[in-house]
């Protein structure tokens, strides 16, 4: 069996298993990340550098990062690469490829076939409140691995199926494929479509959209311009990688000059409407992970908060006292739930509480 058969037979038995990531590295053997553990690939000899090598190099030109002419020059010049990946009659990869220690590692995540709804990803159903706003900018957070790409994908495939309009999408790369429901769907991705986030925003802006997604917002002028969009009229849905709603909006204001701080306040507790932040926690049954998250929505108390440095700290309380009206909740209020439903063991959702010592205390008075 060649090396290229074996490579995708590998991924057809991690799409079999479940599991989430498929890890490669020289002088290792594959490796599966199965339930949140990563463990290698049984009856199969360790990878050689110049084998990760093709590997990288048959991935670059299935995902049309390079030719047959210019791949050496790219593998050789390789620092950090994302694309995408397929395996017919298995389905799609979203892949990172790195240089490391003189080699080519990468890691394949596994893309679910179909776009997995809220109730089937366990979110709050007031994620479809969040999720048909006339406009504004909605925020996923969370850290690497998290799940926020499924969740916005959620909520794309969502506004798609009840909203007639125009959705663009700016990806890198392009993860879960959206065919046209009510909405016309463009999706463009960094490298093959469009050069970079902040070109490609720009020009969504020229192409009557009434949905914006853009993949993360990494810079200065991709969050000004994002926030343009949103004062302008449009539903604009990103990511940061922060973990909760407090550090998303000190993130996003960090960027700019000190001068321009108040101002950007000013303007993000006027266009936010909601900040989604999660994690992921292994199940007590053993048998995958939860999401547990945090749902802030725009109140006219947080924008005070928003846009007054002073008071970003007491986001936290009007979340959770924001539950009844608007559908908010802490991670130690979903973390309750989860642990009351039996979904996680108490040792997990101390580990993951903002406060231990207060969760533990509040599920007394459960």
């Amino acid at each position: 069996m060649s090396l290229i058969e074996t490579f995708n037979l590998i991924l057809r038995k991690a799409h079999e298993l479940g599991a989430s990531d498929v890890h490669i590295c020289a002088g290792g053997p594959y490796r599966m990340r199965l339930r949140g553990a990563i463990a290698p690939v049984a009856g199969v000899p360790p990878l050689t550098s110049v084998e990760t090598r093709q590997l990288a190099g048959h991935i670059l030109l299935n995902a049309r990062k390079a030719t047959a002419e210019t791949i050496d020059a790219v593998l050789d010049q390789l620092q950090d690469i994302d694309c995408s990946y397929s395996v017919q009659g298995v389905g799609r990869f979203r892949v990172n490829l790195c240089s490391q220690r003189g080699s080519v590692s990468a890691v394949l995540r596994a893309i679910a076939d179909q776009i997995p709804d809220f109730e089937q990803l366990g979110l709050p159903t007031v994620l479809a409140d969040i999720a048909m706003e006339e406009r504004g900018l909605v925020l996923l957070t969370g850290t690497t691995g998290s799940g926020k790409s499924t969740t916005l994908a959620s909520m794309i495939a969502y506004v798609n199926h009840r909203r007639a309009g125009k959705i663009v999408t700016i990806e890198d790369p392009i993860e879960f494929l959206h065919r046209d429901d009510r909405s016309n769907v463009i999706q463009r991705e960094i490298g093959s479509d469009t050069q970079s986030f902040e070109m490609a925003l720009r020009a969504a802006l020229r192409q009557d959209p009434d949905v914006i997604l853009v993949g993360e917002m990494r810079d200065r002028a991709t969050i000004d311009i994002a926030l343009k969009a949103a004062e302008t009229g449009h539903l604009v849905f990103s990511t940061v990688h922060t973990t909760d709603a407090q550090r998303t909006i000190a993130r996003l204001v960090s960027v700019f000059d000190p001068n321009e701080q108040t101002a950007v306040r000013l303007r993000l507790g006027e266009s936010l409407r909601a900040v989604i932040s999660q994690r992921l926690l292994p199940r007590a049954d053993g048998q995958g992970r939860v999401v547990a998250a945090e749902v802030m929505r725009n109140t006219p108390t947080i924008a005070d908060c928003i846009a007054n440095s002073q008071m970003t700290s007491e986001i936290r309380d009007h979340i959770a006292a924001g539950r009844t009206q608007y559908g908010m909740q802490t991670f130690d209020q979903h973390l309750t739930e989860l642990y009351s439903a039996q979904l996680i063991s108490l040792e997990v959702a101390k580990a993951a509480a903002t406060s231990p010592a207060d969760f533990e205390r509040n599920l007394q008075f459960q």
